[in-house]
């Protein structure tokens, strides 16, 4: 049995989280050497000649990364960029790395978020834990920027923009880093980056919300159907992401009654899996669908999502962006 850390971080003082402490400390300490070491040379850090934005975050766990990449993708696409997306490929059991990534690729090699990237934003994308190796390769295709999905604490690649999410709601938990808290590196950090950008809460300066789609078949994906018509049925609603939470909170807000079922992040699903959902309507996410979609039925459906940012953030990355080489 998995524990789940959620209660953990994100509880009010949990005893178990002032246990952790001690190495927490030690975990931030190790995290702020290695960034003196790459502020002052002593370990290598690769400038790759056409511009790079990272979008991370601080936090364990899904914060809308890939929709916020595939947005700002699209952006770039629209003013004239060829943008290449870097990937960890995390999941991926591909024997070399880095990868370069099809829309008929199997997310058993590869993982789940490189095959969603590369299916909704007709970019190169590059899969890879080595960002610097992924980044060289595409670049041998044409692309002249760079955008990595993850990535902030990859400090081997130097980047010219670094744009952090922050889930609005659950924010950075109890502040404490791993594995006391949630935090993969000090709050502090918060204040070194280009722009924040908020997902979801109110009060924000930038805000970011992802928009539903209408829902499509996995066995029939030519069929769809308007999130709407679910209403009045029980539905399951099955996501194996960063925070299942906030895709079960999305369908109750669009007024469906469902009955949830939470897997661990990048879960690996069987056709086991779907004989234990009952008879039924099935709505999952769509990066669960891709690795769903060879066996999935008529009664299983994914749910695509499209993020919506403010004019401000957008006025200011725009900004930014123009002060960017395009060589």
């Amino acid at each position: 049995m998995i524990l789940d850390p959620a209660p953990i971080w994100y509880g009010h003082r949990h005893p178990l989280a002032l246990l952790l402490l001690p190495l927490s400390w030690l975990y931030c300490a190790v995290v702020r050497l290695r960034q003196i070491a790459y502020r002052r040379g002593w370990l290598t850090c690769h400038r790759l000649p056409v511009p790079v934005i990272v979008v991370g975050n601080l936090t364990v766990g899904g914060t809308g990364k890939t929709p916020l990449v595939l947005r700002l993708a699209a952006l770039l696409r629209e003013r004239g960029w060829t943008p290449g997306i870097l990937t960890r490929g995390y999941g991926g059991g591909a024997a070399q790395w880095p990868q370069r990534v099809q829309i008929d690729s199997d997310p058993a090699l590869i993982g789940d978020e490189p095959l969603l990237l590369a299916r909704r934003s007709g970019c190169m994308v590059v899969a890879g834990p080595d960002r610097v190796a992924a980044g060289r390769l595409a670049l041998g295709v044409g692309c002249d920027i760079l955008l990595t999905d993850d990535g902030l604490q990859h400090w081997r690649l130097a980047r010219d923009l670094e744009i952090l999410l922050v889930d609005g709601e659950r924010g950075f938990g109890n502040g404490h880093c791993l594995p006391a808290g949630p935090l993969r590196e000090p709050a502090s950090r918060l204040t070194r980056v280009d722009l924040v950008l908020y997902h979801g809460g109110s009060g924000h300066e930038h805000a970011m919300r992802l928009v539903p789609g209408a829902a499509v078949n996995l066995a029939h994906p030519d069929l769809t159907r308007p999130l709407a018509d679910f209403r009045g049925e029980r539905v399951q609603a099955v996501a194996g992401i960063g925070n299942p939470g906030r895709f079960f909170a999305l369908l109750r807000e669009a007024g469906l009654d469902i009955e949830p079922h939470p897997y661990p992040d990048h879960h690996r699903f069987s056709a086991s899996d779907l004989a234990r959902w009952s008879d039924a309507p099935v709505l999952m996410t769509e990066k669960d669908a891709v690795k769903c979609a060879s066996f999935g039925g008529d009664r299983h459906w994914f749910l695509p999502v499209e993020a919506v940012l403010d004019d401000r953030f957008l006025e200011r990355f725009f900004s930014q962006l123009s002060g960017l080489t395009h060589d």
